[in-house]
């Protein structure tokens, strides 16, 4: 349930409930409602952190990519911005190298979230190396950054948050804007800072 303006709180807020034979119940743990169950790591899926009004949720990030069979590849985008996966496509290969053109490129939000914040992008990215080279991300890896046309990641909103709440649920890894590096080590948390895009798909390899 998502409350665009509320008159006596925060606007764009979202509370997930599930629906029981007695009736609507909150969900304490949101997050484990947009992340996939899977019995080993697999390429293309990468989990990021997003702000839903005040509440950070973690979103599994899902990538194929494909050999295209047409001379216009797909690119089709569920629970992103469209327009800004062929954005994300060309920052990829001009600042990093790494072309898609001969590829039809699908990404999903799990669960049917909509994100509509840029701190998704460089979640996205890495979701399109990992399916592009069949190479899963590490385990226990949360990313978020926003990524600029120059290839430069930049900082997101409420930083300290979206860690916290991923240490929270277990996780032990983070690649994450260097502005957003936290001043004091998170417990349980290996924090990677980056600056741009190439440094990114680097910590991959």
């Amino acid at each position: 349930m998502r409350a665009f303006k509320n008159r006596f709180g925060a606007v764009n807020e979202l509370g997930v409930f599930a629906m029981t034979e007695k009736g609507l119940r909150e969900v304490s743990n949101p997050s484990a409602l947009f992340l996939s169950q899977h019995g080993a790591q697999v390429a293309g899926s990468c989990v990021m952190v997003t702000q839903e009004g005040t509440r950070p949720l973690l979103v599994e990030i899902q990538a194929l990519l494909d050999e295209a069979h047409s001379p216009s590849p797909r690119r089709l985008s569920l629970g992103l911005e469209q327009n800004r996966l062929a954005m994300l496509l060309a920052v990829l290969h001009r600042h990093a190298g790494i072309a898609c053109f001969d590829q039809d490129v699908f990404i999903n939000a799990v669960g049917g979230v909509k994100i509509t914040e840029p701190g998704a992008d460089l979640a996205v990215l890495l979701a399109i190396v990992s399916s592009l080279k069949n190479k899963p991300l590490p385990e226990k890896l949360v990313v978020f950054g926003e990524v600029g046309l120059a290839g430069e990641v930049r900082p997101v909103q409420r930083g300290q948050e979206r860690l916290k709440e991923a240490a929270k649920l277990g996780f032990t890894h983070a690649i994450i804007p260097k502005a957003n590096a936290p001043k004091q080590k998170i417990a349980g948390m290996e924090v990677i800072a980056v600056g741009r895009v190439e440094e990114a798909v680097d910590r991959m390899r």
